[in-house]
């Protein structure tokens, strides 16, 4: 008995292999992007690594402690010679806050722009200097600045970084500089105009 086969039925040369490439890539688009849709059309929605990200250029700065919605900070927002403001970048688009890592934390202070000259005059924006506020020691909270000695400070093991030296170490244990974060402003929001100067926290060993 013959056996007739039906040629329609057959898959088409190569069907198969290009099948598999392009179920890949779907996949792989999926695992980055992740949208919600409704009437109005889709949105992404922020992912868990969104909130891990360093600060980088566009971002705007807000609150550590805020809650509810998010409000950029501006110039006036900082005290002059006052107690270190300890904020997050996010992303003004989406507003991701991010702060799924401690080491995105940063301190702003203000002095007076007169004070400043030179390379630490164009990392400010009207006297608002920003650093990491983890400090390069053990990793605690820098959470003082000494307006006579223009030097922030880590209560913890008492290291002292000096804000018009590039966060140069004036005292403690603390192995390297503070990291700096150049600021810019628009529309006088405070924003992240590069990345920090260094890897922010404690290095690792090796």
């Amino acid at each position: 008995m013959s056996t007739t086969v039906d040629k329609h039925n057959q898959p088409r040369t190569g069907e198969k292999t290009l099948e598999r490439p392009i179920r890949r890539n779907l996949m792989r688009a999926a695992g980055t992007l992740a949208i919600t849709c409704f009437a109005g059309g889709c949105i992404p929605i922020a992912r868990a690594d969104d909130k891990d990200t360093r600060p980088r250029p566009g971002n705007r700065l807000v609150r550590a402690d805020a809650e509810g919605a998010v409000t950029p900070l501006r110039v006036a927002d900082i005290a002059l010679n006052g107690k270190p403001l300890l904020a997050y970048p996010y992303t003004p688009a989406s507003k991701v806050v991010q702060d799924g890592s401690r080491l995105n934390k940063i301190a702003l202070i203000r002095l007076d722009p007169a004070s400043l000259s030179g390379e630490m005059a164009k990392r400010a924006v009207d006297g608002v200097l920003a650093f990491s506020a983890i400090c390069t020691h053990q990793g605690c909270d820098v959470t003082e600045f000494l307006a006579k000695e223009n030097a922030l400070m880590c209560f913890c093991h008492f290291s002292k970084f000096d804000v018009m030296n590039a966060g140069s170490v004036t005292a403690g244990p603390a192995p390297r500089n503070l990291p700096y974060l150049p600021l810019a402003a628009e529309g006088g929001e405070l924003v992240v105009a590069q990345e920090f100067s260094a890897t922010p926290g404690v290095k690792k060993a090796g």
